[in-house]
Formats: structure tokens, C-alpha cells, sequence
């Protein structure tokens, strides 16, 4: 009875999409299997979730399914799982002394919402003031897909960014916003389709509202080519 009501607790709190912690939760013997091991392991259990749905597995079109979802969470979808395919962030002295904000805005954000395995799909801003260091505009778009591609919170995606971002730019003056649908709200429970959820993370100066202002200034900035 206690574990019933625990899966009932826990399954309310999912609802709330609540995270526990600023760190993706990881098991100590997470890399113990290599991607192939785990590969297989995931194909089995597609297959047994399929199987117990009642579908036909013997049906051309559904026969490769469970591979191909192994491979694609593996490789794919939770790929940033793997602390091999971290970006490796190239850093540059700032010596065109630029010193105004730099801002990359409209970044893709495609991630998977930790309580439900559904995508989440939005728009990430981030900004820095350089102290010296500047880094490639490309590796900020990379940092941000590689800690979508796990299971996330919107909330701990948007910490993530910005943790890392200050650690390679040896820098507290990064902020992040993030603006993006949940298809767990989207298309299930309460199916609406209109709401996204806006999270942030402001480091350094842009705790100023003055310097906050400006950010939010710079992402209403209609690009058109």
C-alpha cells in the first residue's frame, strides 16, 4: 500500500513538472554499458512495451520499430547523456576589445521532458559580456543542443546553459531564456495546444535590471534577411 501511494506522489509531482536537482540524475555505473549493449537492451523492452500494447510486430512496418527507437534514444534524442559528445567550446582573446553585449538569439531547442518522454520544442536567447574571452558563436548553439538531447526540465536545461557558458568563458555575466512547448501539456492532460513555458537564468551583471532590460531589448530585434 505505501508503494502505491509513493507511485501516486511521485506521479503528482510529474504533473507539476518539478526537477529535483541542477544536475541531469545519473546513476554511478551510467557509461558501465557501451551504446551497442544499450542499444539491444532498449530494442527488447520497445518490443515487450509494443507487444504488451497489442500490436503486431510481425507487421512490415512495425517489425523494425523497436530498433530504430533504441538507436534513436541512444544516439539521438539522448545523446547529450554522454560526456564524449560534450562540445569542446574554443575560446578566443577578445582582442577587438569588444566590450557591449553579445547576444545569439533563436537558438533550436529540441529536448525530451523528463516525466513523460514527450518533446519540448522552443527558442533558447543566451548573451555574455566578455572579461577577455570570447567563444565561437556556433559552440553556443552546440552547448545548448547538447544538454537538450537527455531528459529534461526546462528549468535545469536553462542552469545548464549558463553553468557551462561562465565556466568556459571564465565569466559570471551570462544569462539564458528559453522559451518553448511542452507536448506533454500540449497534446495530453490538458491538451493546450496554445501555452509555452518561459524560463531564465541571469548571471553576473544581468542581475541589473538595466542590463536585463537590454537583453530582452535586443531579443524583440525583428531579423530579416
Amino acid at each position: 500500500m505505501a508503494f502505491n501511494s509513493n507511485i501516486e506522489d511521485f506521479d503528482a509531482l510529474d504533473n507539476e513538472h518539478i526537477g529535483t536537482s541542477e544536475n541531469t540524475p545519473m546513476r554511478n555505473d551510467a557509461f558501465k554499458l557501451n551504446n551497442e549493449e544499450k542499444i539491444d537492451i532498449i530494442k527488447d523492452d520497445v518490443r515487450h512495451i509494443m507487444e504488451t500494447l497489442g500490436l503486431d510486430l510481425t507487421d512490415d512496418s512495425l517489425n523494425g520499430t523497436p530498433n530504430r527507437v533504441a538507436k534513436m534514444f541512444v544516439n539521438e534524442i539522448f545523446g547529450g547523456l554522454d560526456p564524449d559528445k560534450k562540445p569542446s567550446a574554443s575560446t578566443f582573446d577578445n582582442k577587438y576589445k569588444y566590450g557591449e553585449m553579445l547576444v545569439e538569439k533563436n537558438i533550436t531547442v529540441y529536448s525530451t521532458c523528463e516525466h513523460h518522454l514527450l518533446p519540448i520544442v522552443g527558442r533558447a536567447h543566451i548573451a555574455y559580456i566578455s572579461n577577455g574571452t570570447v567563444v565561437g558563436l556556433s559552440k553556443m548553439n552546440r552547448i545548448v543542443d547538447y544538454f537538450a538531447k537527455r531528459p529534461q526540465v526546462q528549468e535545469r536545461l536553462t542552469i545548464q546553459v549558463v553553468r557551462e557558458l561562465q565556466e568556459v568563458l571564465g565569466t559570471k555575466d551570462v544569462a539564458c531564456i528559453i522559451d518553448a512547448k511542452h507536448l506533454c501539456v500540449n497534446s495530453r492532460g490538458i491538451r493546450d495546444i496554445e501555452s509555452s513555458t518561459v524560463t531564465s537564468e541571469f548571471g553576473g551583471k544581468f542581475k541589473d535590471m538595466g542590463t536585463r532590460r537590454e537583453f530582452l531589448d535586443y531579443i524583440k530585434l525583428d531579423t530579416k534577411f
